[in-house]
């Protein structure tokens, strides 16, 4: 009971907390320690509590606080106050919306990564073509170079042959002149075939 005026106590009286959470203060109650609001709705997060009292209720959010371990709360609240607002905001949708608006934004993405990693395995490949063709070209260059500049000590060519000197063709021509001459000088005979065979009758 409160005392009033001549001292008489209102029962059922219960002096609010100044520590109490945005729920509490939102339902316009008292909050007690154990209170399971407290942890995740503090007390400067009155509209954070006001849109999900208004999506969910306070009695199914505190049930479902309940049912939850004690570390997945916190995200769950989260979770809680994200499709609360985007109800607010899209009644129709909702927070589907959103997924559905993010979903078509990843596929739209892995189109064009798979895209750009087609184009590079084809710049790649080009490159590759492009390298192994330098590489040829320069192996082969670096062959012939190696062909025209071999070392000569290490090769052995057979002898010329010995050509006969300017000397030896001068004996040759005196030879044949005196042989020339010689012939000359004998009487050149005419053998008559018929006269030195006999007629046999």
């Amino acid at each position: 009971m409160k005392k009033s005026g001549g001292g008489a106590i209102m029962k059922g009286y219960e002096p609010r907390s100044s520590s109490s959470c945005a729920a509490c203060k939102f339902l316009k109650r008292r909050c007690i320690p154990n209170c399971i609001f407290a942890p995740y709705f503090r007390s400067d997060e009155c509209k954070k509590f006001a849109k999900v009292h208004k999506v969910f209720g306070a009695s199914n959010v505190s049930k479902i606080l309940v049912e939850v371990p004690e570390d997945q709360r916190e995200d769950t609240v989260n979770s809680l106050a994200y499709e609360a607002e985007a109800r607010l905001r899209d009644p129709v949708y909702g927070c589907i919306g959103a997924i559905a608006l993010l979903q078509r934004k990843m596929l739209e993405l892995q189109h064009d990564l798979a895209i750009a990693k087609d184009r590079l395995a084809r710049y790649s490949a080009v490159a590759a073509t492009a390298a192994d063709a330098t590489s040829l070209i320069t192996s082969s260059s670096s062959s012939s170079d190696n062909i025209f500049h071999f070392n000569h000590s290490q090769v052995s060519l057979p002898p010329f042959p010995e050509f006969p000197s300017s000397s030896d063709f001068n004996d040759t021509a005196a030879f044949c002149h005196a042989s020339s001459s010689s012939s000359q000088s004998f009487p050149t005979t005419v053998v008559d075939d018929f006269i030195q065979i006999p007629y046999i009758f």
